[in-house]
């Protein structure tokens, strides 16, 4: 049975990939606001930090997200104890090392594929019926610069993104009334996956904490106008 919602404690939050980068300082910066952060990371030895950091009004658990069947049991449990999201951020995302897509092994295509796409349709799948219910809710599936342009030695990772961007539209096409879903490309932010692209020159660029200050007003702010459209940080 769902509980009723107290308003007061602010909009529930789900985050996939919350234990680093944009995801830890998308958790850290709407719970400062008020908000109730939900995530999820393959990494126990993070969320369990993330869990003594942010304190008991937060849930986070160790999920893959490219295992659908535990995609299911954790969504279940947050719709359970929480109810549907209000805000769900599909930020969970890997990228191949710099190579010719040629050099790139099948194991290796295999994760940023199985990640970035199926890892993101199997959040989609088990969290969208409760918000379709209701009819309410965003959806953002992360996208990329390079979900819109391409670059070389990236190729697997440029094919997710842009993937990102085909199946956010055709959901925007299929959520009812009242709800949306919108691909969001946050930019060029120094995190641990740039650094693997960029090197040295990743420092250059602002940090998730930085970023995190104007893009959570924005994510905030979107509603069921929103749907459909590609959307950049600002």
């Amino acid at each position: 049975m769902i509980m009723a919602r107290d308003k007061a404690l602010g909009k529930v939050v789900v985050i996939t990939g919350v234990a680093r980068g944009l995801g830890r300082a998308l958790a850290e910066g709407m719970a400062s606001k008020g908000h109730r952060v939900v995530g999820c990371s393959r990494s126990e030895k993070k969320i369990a930090e993330l869990e003594k950091a942010l304190g008991r009004s937060h849930s986070f658990s160790v999920v893959d997200v490219r295992d659908d069947d535990a995609v299911r049991e954790w969504a279940a449990a947050v719709i359970r104890e929480y109810g549907a999201p209000d805000l769900l951020l599909n930020n969970a995302a890997v990228i191949n090392k710099n190579k010719f897509l040629w050099d790139v092994s099948a194991a290796e295509f295999d994760l940023v594929i199985d990640t970035n796409i199926k890892g993101v349709t199997n959040v989609i799948r088990h969290f969208l019926p409760s918000m379709a219910r209701k009819q309410s809710g965003v959806i953002v599936n992360f996208s990329s610069g390079w979900g819109r342009s391409a670059s070389p030695e990236v190729a697997p990772y440029c094919a997710t993104k842009w993937a990102i961007e085909g199946l956010t539209q055709s959901l925007a096409q299929e959520l009812p009334e009242g709800m949306a879903a919108v691909p969001f490309n946050p930019g060029i932010i120094n995190t641990q996956m740039l650094r693997s692209c960029f090197g040295p020159s990743a420092a250059d660029f602002i940090s998730p904490k930085e970023w995190a200050e104007t893009a959570i007003p924005f994510l905030l702010s979107l509603g069921a106008g929103h749907n459909g459209q590609s959307l950049t940080a600002p």
